[in-house]
């Protein structure tokens, strides 16, 4: 293993493709605007919401989810969704990170009095003016902040999560919910063209939540929607079920990206019957997706946190995914709930993994490579070069 220094890692130009507003808010901001919302929080200091919800380890994927149910609270209003996007992105660049695309469920945010493109454009909003505060001076050896938005569409939903959600339910009756789910998926997807097209830094469509019992393929005639219309793809897929739903994210879902693909290897996870060579099903899909560079985002932190068979980074597929020649991304997944950031994934990386710096200068580099740059091709060759630049020289500088 070669040495990594963590002020080398502190110093490069990094990136954080997946990225979860309503997970990734400052504990004191959401102490402040709970209060401010009579929004009920199991404590309201810090020390209490570490000990009773943002805790180091959870006992399952559940209990980390369960802190959503908080911050998701918290951000009912423009003005919040507003201020947590300047924070987040205040935060990113203070620890060096150059480009993050934020993601998040605008349905989940939707109230009785507001609708889907004041929700996505307070997001914005609180991007575009954090950029112009943080790009008013750039230093000659530096580069400067840029962002892109993404959309999560839900696998599956309920009324409890939002007023929008129990209309559309309620609506519903009796139909199957999966129909309901595709609807607000495709519903979702066609606004996200549309606020794209007036102007706005929507860079893709996300499929996320609960993946066992409501596989992406319900969703794929929103997916197909963003494919009629160029907006890329990520698709959450392989973080708590088998390579068969990466196999449906590339296949049916069109994915340019992956999100976690954490059991991509696995061939106990495969749950279909219609796969009798397991070994060469992984074998091949591997390769496909080498082939075709479609770039997993993985979050080291969170697997940890929330996959009881993984205690440390060896045990993730991580390095079998590199030495496989994928096109590898590190990210935060949600900086709150993991307590985390760009910098510790990617020294937890350096520390626990064998990774050559060839190696790890490509884990680094996907993220601006792979990632969905807002605007014209010609304008992120050149941001990428910049990082390229600017990583080879504090190499140069750091490394041995």
């Amino acid at each position: 293993m070669s040495e990594i220094p963590e002020q080398f890692i502190r110093k490069i130009p990094k990136t954080d493709l997946h990225l979860h507003l309503d997970g990734s808010l400052r504990l004191s901001s959401l102490i402040e605007m709970a209060q401010a919302g009579d929004v009920p929080l199991p404590s309201f200091t810090e020390e209490g919401l570490n000990e009773l919800v943002f805790k180091d380890r959870y006992a399952s994927l559940s209990e980390y989810l369960a802190g959503f149910a908080y911050t998701v609270g918290a951000l009912q209003t423009a003005e919040n969704l507003e201020r947590a996007a300047f924070e987040l992105a205040e935060d990113s660049h203070a620890e060096g990170v150059r480009y993050i695309e934020v993601r998040f469920a605008p349905q989940l945010h939707i109230t009785h009095g507001t609708e889907i493109g004041a929700v996505v454009t307070a997001v914005c909003d609180g991007l575009e003016k954090a950029k112009k505060h943080l790009n008013a001076s750039i230093a000659e050896y530096d580069m400067p902040f840029e962002f892109g938005v993404i959309l999560c569409a839900m696998r599956r939903f309920s009324r409890p999560m939002s007023p929008y959600y129990e209309r559309l339910l309620n609506r519903a009756g009796k139909t199957n919910p999966r129909y309901t789910f595709a609807r607000a998926s495709l519903g979702l997807v066609r606004e996200a063209v549309r606020l794209r097209d007036e102007g706005l830094p929507i860079v893709g469509f996300d499929l996320a939540g609960e993946e066992a019992g409501f596989p992406a393929v319900h969703h794929k005639e929103a997916f197909q929607h963003a494919h009629r219309n160029f907006l890329r793809k990520t698709v959450h897929a392989g973080e708590a079920y088998g390579p068969e739903s990466i196999f449906q994210a590339i296949t049916e879902c069109h994915a340019n990206r992956v999100g976690h693909g954490t059991f991509l290897f696995s061939e106990e996870a495969i749950m279909l019957k219609s796969i009798r060579d397991p070994k060469s099903y992984i074998a091949q899909l591997s390769e496909y997706i080498a082939n075709q560079r479609i770039t997993i985002e993985v979050c080291p932190t969170s697997n940890l946190q929330t996959i009881p068979t993984i205690r440390t980074l060896k045990d993730h597929p991580m390095q079998r995914m590199i030495d496989h020649g994928l096109s590898v991304s590190v990210s935060t997944d949600n900086r709150l709930i993991s307590h985390t950031s760009v910098t510790r994934e990617l020294s937890l990386c350096a520390q626990q993994l064998d990774l050559t710096h060839s190696q790890f200068r490509d884990l680094v580099l996907a993220g601006f490579k792979r990632s969905f740059f807002p605007g014209a091709y010609s304008k992120k060759r050149d941001f990428v070069r910049r990082a390229i630049n600017l990583y080879d020289e504090l190499a140069r500088n750091h490394l041995a």
